[in-house]
């Protein structure tokens, strides 16, 4: 994978094109690759890489406004942290986007450093969640490979219960439990028993 394939993307949208195009010079200049889009419509037809990325999205577009599409980005679920931007903010409308899951709410005219602070942070939030949705999705991959009785030994021991009382529960010998659990903890690729525990926590999403 190219540098440029792994560098994070700002999403940029505005019906400013002078705004697109200031904020575009100043990501830039940063090493940041940027998109712009005049209307949340236009960003919706872009297609996405998997790399962190986060949107700079100002509240009062033409048509949809800028909340409105938070809000449709939500029940499309696209996770992007988002960074409101605006010429016309208030508390009212910078609490209501906040409670919503935005990352910041800059007022214009901002300070090119508080954007870029922001953007900084909200492409450190994106690449956190990646991290974790691929973690997460390797433990799936691993658990899937234990047969049905392993699964069952592996849930009874991460609660606390010796290799004898999970035989009696079960209806195995002793000797039977401890080779599922130490088949168990190699294919998830646990190196201690108290990383099995985290393991199992991770898969049931605590």
């Amino acid at each position: 994978m190219s540098a440029a394939e792994i560098t994070p993307v700002v999403f940029v949208v505005d019906d400013d094109p002078a705004i697109r195009a200031g904020v575009d010079s100043l990501l830039r200049s940063m090493g940041m690759r940027v998109h712009t889009f005049a209307s949340g419509a236009e960003f919706l037809q872009h297609t996405f890489e998997d790399v962190p990325s986060c949107l700079i999205l100002d509240v009062r577009l033409q048509g949809e406004s800028g909340l409105d599409f938070q809000v449709r980005l939500t029940e499309m679920k696209v996770p992007l942290p988002i960074v409101f931007v605006s010429g016309h903010g208030d508390i009212a409308m910078s609490v209501k986007a906040m409670k919503a899951g935005a990352l910041d709410f800059l007022v214009k005219p901002y300070r090119e450093q508080d954007l870029l602070d922001a953007v900084t942070l909200a492409l450190q939030k994106d690449a956190r969640r990646r991290e974790a949705g691929k973690t997460s999705s390797q433990l799936q991959a691993r658990h899937k490979t234990l047969t049905a009785r392993e699964q069952e030994v592996m849930a009874l021991a991460v609660t606390g219960l010796m290799n004898k009382q999970i035989a009696a529960e079960i209806g195995l010998s002793e000797i039977t439990v401890k080779i599922h659990r130490g088949h168990a903890m190699k294919k998830m690729q646990a190196r201690t028993f108290a990383d099995l525990v985290r393991m199992s926590q991770a898969l049931e999403g605590r």
